[in-house]
C-alpha cells in the first residue's frame, strides 16, 4: 500500500511559520505557507527563499507559497497557525470556510486573548467549531533563526487526541527537530504565554546592567510564577519542568535571537514602547500578554508578582527603578 505524503497549510510566511514550514518539508511533508504579501509568495515559489525573514537560506522544493487561503487549504491534513495571538480570532473567522473536515489545526501561538483572557487552542475551538481532539498546540524552545539553520531543537505537541498528536509528530520529526508529545494543552499554553512576560523581565533587566544573578532569579521565579497558574488551571506542573516550560523559559530569556528579551533589553536601556516596538521589529507577543495573563490570576487568586510589575511597567504606571526595587522590597517568606 501506498503511503500518501502528509500537507500542511502554514498560516503565516513570518519568521517562525516559515521555520515550522521548512521542518515540515525536511519531515517529507508537503508545505503549502499562506503570505499575505504577493512578493513574498512569488519568491519563494521562484527562488525558495523567503526575502523577509531568510533571505539567505534556500527552503525544500516542497515548500510552495500563495496569498490564497482557499488554495493553501486545499486538501491540508493540518493547519498550522503562525500568526500574532491577538489578531487570531479576526484572521482565522476569514478562513475558516476552507478549513476541512478532518484537518487538524496547530497552534504555535504563545499569548493571551487581550479582553478575553482566553487561550488560543480556545479562540480556535470558539471560531472553528472544531472539537478539542482536533486542535493541537505546538510549544517548546524553538528559535526560529537555529532551525532555520538545522540547528538542533526539540518541542512537545500537546492535544487531547494522543493519535493526532503522535500523527503530527511524525510529520514534523526530523534529524533536527525532535517533537515529543503531550495531553496537557493547558500547561503548554500557559508555559509558553508566561515566558514572554518573563523574558521582557530578564531583557530589561538586562539593559539596565542589574547582572546574571538578577537573571537567574527572574527565570526561576518566572518559572514558578508559571507553576502556579497552569495547575490552578488544571495543568500537569510535570509540562511547566518539560521543554514547553522550562526549556522554552531558558531559550526565550537568554538568547539575543529571542524578541522578547530584545524588547525588554530596549526597554531597560531607557527606550519607550514606541521606541522599542520599532527596534524590535517584529510581534512581541509578551508586550500584549501581561493584562491578560494578570486576570487569570486574579480569577484562580494567585500572585504573580513579575508579571504584575511587568504590566505596570507596560502601562507606564512604574518606572524602572521603581519596578526592581518593588521586586526587591517584597516580604520574604519560603520558597516552596
Amino acid at each position: 500500500m501506498i503511503q500518501l505524503r502528509a500537507r500542511a497549510a502554514v498560516f503565516s510566511a513570518g519568521s517562525w511559520g516559515t521555520a515550522a514550514g521548512k521542518i515540515l518539508a525536511d519531515a517529507g511533508t508537503d508545505v503549502t505557507l499562506h503570505a499575505r504579501r504577493s512578493e513574498i509568495a512569488d519568491t519563494i515559489n521562484t527562488k525558495h527563499r523567503n526575502p523577509q525573514y531568510f533571505p539567505d537560506v534556500q527552503l525544500p522544493t516542497t515548500v510552495t507559497a500563495t496569498t490564497d487561503p482557499a488554495a493553501a487549504l486545499d486538501g491540508a491534513d493540518f493547519l498550522v497557525l503562525s500568526i500574532p495571538a491577538q489578531s487570531l480570532r479576526v484572521s482565522l473567522a476569514e478562513w475558516a470556510p476552507y478549513i476541512g473536515a478532518d484537518t487538524v489545526i496547530v497552534s504555535l501561538m504563545k499569548g493571551i486573548e487581550v479582553g478575553s483572557g482566553v487561550r488560543a487552542s480556545q479562540v480556535i475551538r470558539e471560531v472553528t467549531g472544531m472539537p478539542a481532539e482536533r486542535v493541537a498546540v505546538l510549544s517548546g524552545p524553538n528559535l526560529a533563526a537555529e532551525i532555520m539553520t538545522g540547528r538542533p531543537a526539540a518541542a512537545t505537541i500537546a492535544c487531547p487526541d494522543e493519535h493526532a498528536a503522535r500523527r503530527f509528530q511524525q510529520a514534523c520529526h526530523t534529524s533536527y527537530f525532535r517533537p515529543y508529545t503531550s495531553t496537557d494543552v493547558t500547561g503548554c499554553e500557559l508555559g509558553g504565554a508566561v515566558k514572554n512576560v518573563i523574558a521582557l523581565a530578564v531583557g530589561i533587566a538586562s539593559g539596565m546592567s542589574l547582572g546574571h544573578n538578577a537573571t537567574a532569579m527572574l527565570i526561576t521565579r518566572g518559572l514558578a510564577e508559571a507553576t502556579r497558574l497552569a495547575t490552578a488551571m488544571g495543568a500537569d506542573p510535570a509540562t511547566l519542568a518539560g521543554l514547553s516550560g522550562v526549556g522554552d523559559l531558558v531559550a526565550t530569556c537568554t538568547s539575543p535571537l529571542s524578541r522578547n528579551r530584545t524588547f525588554g533589553t530596549h526597554l531597560g536601556h531607557g527606550l519607550s514602547i514606541e521606541e522599542a516596538t520599532t527596534a524590535t521589529r517584529q510581534t512581541t507577543e509578551g508586550v500584549k500578554s501581561p493584562a491578560a495573563i494578570l486576570s487569570l490570576a486574579q480569577v484562580h487568586d494567585i500572585e504573580m508578582p513579575i508579571t504584575e510589575v511587568i504590566s505596570a511597567l507596560l502601562h507606564e504606571k512604574t518606572t524602572l527603578d521603581e519596578a526592581a526595587a518593588t521586586l526587591m522590597q517584597r516580604p520574604p517568606k519560603p520558597e516552596h
